[in-house]
This record gives structure tokens, C-alpha cells and sequence, in this order.
């Protein structure tokens, strides 16, 4: 089976609470074969592995140094869709915890596609997917 090309390098949000945010990413990655580690003590990141380390969510307290004036945690939503490998895994996700935003089911205008919205801890739109169209994003 092809492996599935990464759709981003990374990407970050910054959040309030480091401690509530590594809960919350935790117990949604745990569905989704995704884990955290520590980086640095205002971050972590979230991804698959040490060894296949990118594409990764950053997630810390920083300011990062690319916010427009007037930016500030909670204020310019972001939203993050992971693949997840099964409608199982959509419907772990969801019930993971973080505030619902949109229960698993199909979603309309994409054939094939299965999804959960959640918010983090901070309101940042966080999204499990799965397309059963397209097989090469189901793991091996």
C-alpha cells in the first residue's frame, strides 16, 4: 500500500494552559495512533513518532514571533483535521473528550468522508477525518 504523503510540515497554535492542552491532545491522539512529547517546558508537540517526526502540531505558551499585532491566544482559531484510519477511530476521538463541535457522520459535499469536530481547551477547531474513498490513508 503507497504511504500517504503528509499534507503539512507542521503547524502551531498557542494556548493558555500547557498542562489542560497536553490532557486534551493526549486523550484525542491516543484514537488517532498520534502521541506527544515534550518540547521544552512551554511546548509539545504532537505527531506520530521519534521516527517519523514530521508533519507535526506544535502546541506551547510562547508568542510566536510570526503573530500579527493584535494576536492573542483563542483569537484567530485554528483548525487542525487528522487522519484518522477508521470510522471507529473518528467516533474514539470524539469521545475523548474537548468541547463537541460537530459529532461523527458523514459529512456533506465530500463523498466518502467521515468526520468529528472538537474544540481544545483554548476554541481552536480540532478535526478527525477519514475518507474511505481513498484507501491510501488507512495505515497498514
Amino acid at each position: 500500500m503507497p504511504r500517504f504523503p503528509a499534507m503539512f510540515d507542521h503547524t502551531g497554535i498557542v494556548v493558555s494552559d500547557l498542562a489542560r492542552a497536553r490532557t486534551f491532545y493526549d486523550a484525542i491522539g491516543k484514537p488517532l495512533g498520534l502521541v506527544t512529547a515534550d518540547n521544552g517546558e512551554q511546548a509539545f508537540v504532537f505527531g506520530k513518532s521519534k521516527a517519523e517526526p514530521i508533519p507535526y502540531l506544535w502546541v506551547g505558551t510562547l508568542r510566536p514571533s510570526y503573530w500579527a499585532e493584535g494576536s492573542r491566544t483563542g483569537v484567530n482559531q485554528m483548525h487542525v483535521a487528522f487522519v484518522a484510519t477508521s470510522k471507529d477511530a473518528v467516533h474514539a476521538f470524539h469521545a475523548a473528550g474537548g468541547t463537541d463541535h460537530g459529532a461523527p457522520g458523514p459529512r456533506e459535499g465530500a463523498e466518502g468522508y467521515y468526520g468529528a469536530f472538537l474544540l481544545d481547551p483554548d476554541g481552536n477547531n480540532i478535526e478527525a477525518a477519514f475518507r474511505d474513498n481513498l484507501p491510501y490513508l488507512r495505515r497498514s
